[in-house]
């Protein structure tokens, strides 16, 4: 439960959340390279500074908790280059939070040309449970060190949890076919992990607050851990140029959660909304 809770209520999951619910480490680790590795170059204008996204969490019948995604600009470069600071919070709301109380926070300071990390932070409470994560991103070296003090040999510009989910957000969908797997290599809790979804074809959702123009994915996860089937696991976002995901719907083991957009604002493009 305590996983679950900590993807849904800090909100950078939602696409990256649910594909680390694989508990499916990468088999190996790349050799690591030279300090001449090249930076990977992304064309895009899916996000921009400034842009804030808000959600609301439903466990069952409750108002669980909000979660909240937002991306500054980072006044010191990194490495010579150009940072972006994306930030999450989240936590439990009402009579969810008398008996499990959440108050996650997540950054990322990822590069601002090719999306990918450089720092990556995480502080974790929920339930009286606690934990903290420091990341530092060598991709000139194909390299990850931890807080504790290890090393790990990575692909290039693989991802944290958090820059993962604006780096899905520069896909291109527009030749997207059904059945069509997107795969990004992330390092997540010490471990490579390949996150992965499955699109399934464009849908018109009705929530709260209107009507989106949606395309809908499934994450690829492990049956019978925190998810029965694939099925139970489904993610929608607009289909625009921003890319964001407006709704999250899970069927665990413990029960159901839905996770919907309540608000925005600084995107880059007019939001397809009906």
């Amino acid at each position: 439960m305590a996983r679950t809770a900590s993807f849904l209520l800090t909100g950078m999951g939602l696409l990256t959340m649910a594909f680390a619910q694989s508990d499916r480490p990468a088999e190996g680790a790349p050799s690591v390279a030279s300090d001449t590795t090249l930076y990977r170059t992304v064309k895009h204008d899916a996000f921009k500074p400034g842009e804030k996204l808000t959600y609301v969490v439903h466990y069952g019948w409750m108002n669980a908790g909000e979660a909240v995604v937002e991306l500054r600009e980072e006044p010191t470069p990194v490495m010579g280059r150009k940072v972006l600071r994306a930030v999450g919070r989240g936590k439990s709301l009402g009579a969810f939070n008398t008996f499990y109380k959440v108050d996650d926070h997540y950054e990322s300071q990822f590069d601002a040309e090719g999306v990918f990390p450089w720092i990556f932070q995480r502080r974790v409470s929920e339930g009286g449970y606690e934990f903290s994560q420091d990341y530092f991103y060598r991709q000139h070296k194909r390299e990850v060190t931890t807080q504790k003090q290890q090393t790990h040999a990575v692909p290039p510009s693989v991802q944290d949890m958090l820059s993962a989910f604006y780096y899905a957000r520069t896909f291109d969908f527009s030749n997207a076919r059904p059945g069509d797997v997107y795969t990004i290599e992330t390092f997540l809790d010490d471990q490579l992990w390949p996150l992965q979804m499955k699109y399934l074809g464009k849908e018109t959702i009705k929530l709260r607050n209107g009507k989106y123009r949606c395309m809908k994915f499934q994450p690829v996860v492990q049956e019978g851990r925190v998810f029965k089937t694939n099925d139970d696991l489904n993610v929608w976002i607009t289909d625009d140029g921003n890319k964001i995901p407006v709704l999250a719907q899970a069927k665990v083991l413990v029960g159901s959660i839905k996770m919907e957009l309540s608000d925005y604002e600084g995107l880059s493009h007019p939001i397809a909304k009906l």
